[in-house]
C-alpha cells in the first residue's frame, strides 16, 4: 500500500496499491490513521461491490446508511440503473442543494463521523465531488476571529438550507430529513480523536443565539467563504468509474458541482454514524430541542417572502411526480 499526500494542498492523499475488498486489520489500522493525518482517502480504480462498500463503512463504526444510490436515476431492484429524475422531483431539488458547502447530518442529533462515496457512472463534464478543510481554515483565521466565535453556536437544518439556497420548501416528515428539527451546534469543534480544533459549518447553519438574524448570516457567510477562499484549502475531484473517496465529517465541508442533468450521474453512498459520545446533539424529546423547533419555524416564515426569486421560487416539489 502506498499513501502520497495530494500536492499543495493542506489535506487529502491517494493511496494506491490496496484491494478495500481484502483488507486485514493491520491494512486497516494503517488506512485509520491516515484518515485522521490526512481527512480524507482517494483510492482510485477499486470497483466496489455494495457488500464491500458496506464491510468497509462497517470497519469505522456503525452505519446511517450502506451503499445507498446517490444518484439522478432510479435504481430499479435488479440493480439497474434507469429512468432519470426529472428536475422538479424533490429528490434532484434535495441533489441540487447538496452543490453547496456542508458536512454530513449535522441536521440530525448525532452528526456523522465520516462518509464514502464510490463512482459507478459519471458524467463527461462537470459532477465533481470538492472538498475543504475546516481544520487549516480555523488554524489561518486571526486570534480575535478565533477568540469571537469559540463559544457561538449556530442550528442546522436541512429544511433552512434548501430554503435558503435554492427556495425549496420539501414538506415536512419526521421520517424524512425534512424532520422539523433543528439542532443546535458549536462553530468550533475540537475533533475528539486528534485534539485539533477547526471550523464546523456550512450550508445547514443559521441563527446563532446571541447575535441578530443579519449578524449571525453574516458571520457563517464570511467564514465559509473564508474557508474556500485558500486554493490549498480545496481539492477538487473529477471522477473516474471505480474511484472511491473517504472523508472525515467531523473536519471536511464538501459539495457536487454541477452537471448536464439529463446525463446519469451515480455515485454509491456509506455513511457512518457519529460516535453519540463526541456527536450528539440532543434529541428531539429533550428539552433543548423546543428551541430549535421555534428557531426554525420563525427562519423559515421569513425564509417564505425571501426566496421567491431563487431557483424554486418559494415552492414545494409536486408530489405527483414523486422522485421522477
Amino acid at each position: 500500500m502506498n499513501i502520497t499526500a495530494i500536492e499543495k494542498k493542506t489535506f487529502g492523499a491517494v493511496v494506491t496499491d490496496i484491494e478495500l475488498g481484502e483488507l486485514n486489520d493491520e491494512t486497516f489500522s494503517l488506512i485509520r490513521t491516515a484518515l485522521l493525518r490526512y481527512s480524507f482517502l482517494l483510492f482510485p480504480g477499486q470497483f466496489l461491490t455494495d457488500q464491500e462498500n458496506i464491510a468497509f463503512g462497517e470497519r469505522f463504526g456503525e452505519l446511517e446508511f450502506g451503499a445507498s444510490p446517490m444518484s439522478n436515476q432510479e435504481k430499479l431492484e435488479e440493480g439497474r440503473y434507469e429512468k432519470i429524475f426529472s428536475i422538479d422531483s424533490q429528490r434532484m431539488r434535495t441533489n441540487v442543494g447538496n452543490e453547496t458547502w456542508h458536512t454530513d447530518s449535522t441536521y440530525k442529533p448525532i452528526s456523522s463521523k465520516c462518509a464514502m462515496l464510490s463512482a459507478v457512472t459519471v458524467p463527461t463534464e462537470g459532477g465533481e465531488t470538492e472538498l475543504a478543510d475546516m481544520r487549516a481554515g480555523y488554524a489561518a483565521l486571526d486570534q480575535a476571529t478565533q477568540q469571537h466565535i469559540e463559544s457561538l453556536s449556530a442550528y442546522h437544518s436541512t429544511q433552512y438550507s434548501q430554503a435558503h439556497d435554492l427556495g425549496d420548501f420539501p414538506p415536512q416528515d419526521t421520517n424524512s430529513i425534512y424532520h422539523g428539527e433543528a439542532y443546535l451546534r458549536p462553530l468550533v469543534k475540537t475533533h475528539p480523536e486528534t485534539g485539533i480544533k477547526n471550523l464546523f459549518i456550512g450550508r445547514h447553519a443559521f441563527g446563532i443565539p446571541g447575535l441578530t438574524r443579519e449578524e449571525s448570516q453574516n458571520l457563517l457567510k464570511e467564514l465559509l467563504e473564508f474557508v474556500a477562499s485558500e486554493p490549498s484549502r480545496v481539492y477538487s475531484h473529477k471522477w473516474k468509474a471505480g474511484d472511491t473517496m473517504l472523508w472525515d465529517n467531523r473536519v471536511l465541508l464538501h459539495r457536487a458541482r454541477p452537471y448536464d442533468y439529463g446525463q446519469p450521474r451515480v455515485l454509491t453512498g456509506t455513511r457512518v454514524a457519529g460516535d453519540p459520545e463526541t456527536e450528539l446533539a440532543y434529541y428531539p424529546t429533550d428539552p433543548e430541542a423546543k428551541a430549535g423547533r421555534e428557531a426554525l419555524t420563525a427562519e423559515l416564515d421569513l425564509l417564505r417572502l425571501e426566496s421567491q426569486d431563487r431557483r424554486y421560487g418559494a415552492t414545494t416539489a409536486d408530489q405527483s411526480i414523486g422522485l421522477g
